[in-house]
């Protein structure tokens, strides 16, 4: 795999800018992965705490290795068991949180562990390595659902086609590998989208994130998160895709509304105050430097709020 896409993370100049790191604050990474953004809060903070979590055992492993000169707390968890670890900690409130969302550049480049569909593999998709995988997804899901899914997480316009394919396929025999389902992808879209780009990527999303419960993980993590903020605490979260994007934005806006009285009432009776503020008034994306070391860069949008 290549060390380079390993150690280059997103955004990471403008990610810890927008934290405003206090050196004796507590932080948490929600996706430390393999340390690449905790590692640089690590270096800032002089007696204060960093937390990670991560779900992926293989990448918890690396970053304790990183972090080993720096105080910290490493928890092998999803990042919607932060309510919970927390509590465990004895912590009641943080100064930051970070949640770096989507496939890490390791789970990417690790063919084995079914994410690509550049190179062969079993159909697996799992961040934790444990529970639903790819496999049962694809070969087990009825054909609705499997359409559903394609078309709401991977926002797929050929949908239908595809699982059509993916049907017809499984009948005869299991679609085991990464391989065996790229090929259906393509063999099931209009000659024109196999042209112009490769047509597996919003397919692989849409099913990655079914196996994994991303969104849902999303939602109850940004309530958690956004609430164990102390005053002046700050939640910084990167996204790779729309879905994702749309989600935070639209909580963000929620966090920052005020008043929810019906506009005919003359005077507030709600007393609804904003919890939060934006840092960021729009998303902040990759320079043109960045873009050129990083290509998987591109697509990230960083968004940050402020508790009042």
């Amino acid at each position: 795999m290549a060390e380079k896409q390993i150690h280059i993370p997103v955004l990471l100049r403008q990610t810890i800018e927008a934290l405003d790191i206090k050196p004796d604050g507590t932080y948490v990474d929600c996706t430390t992965g393999f340390a690449g953004h905790s590692l640089e809060i690590a270096k800032r903070l002089d007696g204060g705490l960093l937390i990670g979590l991560d779900r992926d055992p293989d990448a918890v492993a690396a970053a304790e290795e990183k972090l080993k000169p720096y105080k910290h707390i490493l928890l092998n968890r999803k990042f919607s068991a932060f309510k919970d670890s927390l509590c465990e900690l004895g912590v009641e409130a943080v100064d930051g949180v970070l949640m770096d969302l989507g496939v890490s550049s390791y789970q990417l480049d690790t063919a084995k562990r079914g994410f690509s569909y550049h190179e062969d593999a079993p159909l697996d998709m799992r961040m934790s390595k444990s529970g639903l995988s790819a496999y049962d997804v694809v070969n087990e899901y009825p054909a609705d659902r499997l359409e559903k899914i394609l078309f709401e997480y991977g926002e797929e316009r050929f949908a239908r086609g595809i699982v059509s394919g993916i049907t017809r396929a499984r009948a005869e025999k299991p679609i085991e590998t990464t391989l065996q389902l790229a090929e259906i992808v393509k063999c099931n879209v209009p000659l024109k989208v196999r042209r112009e780009k490769n047509p597996c990527k919003k397919t692989f999303q849409a099913i990655r994130i079914e196996v994994n419960g991303e969104l849902d993980e999303l939602e109850k993590g940004l309530n958690d998160c956004f609430a164990a903020l102390k005053k002046g605490g700050r939640l910084a979260v990167i996204t790779f895709h729309s879905i994702e994007d749309r989600i935070v934005k639209n909580k963000f806006k929620e966090y920052c509304t005020g008043c929810i009285c019906p506009p005919e009432f003359p005077v507030c009776v709600c007393h609804k105050k904003p919890a939060g503020e934006l840092v960021t008034r729009k998303p902040v994306t990759a320079d043109e430097n960045e873009l050129s070391e990083n290509n998987r860069s591109r697509s990230a949008k960083l968004r940050v709020i402020q508790k009042l």
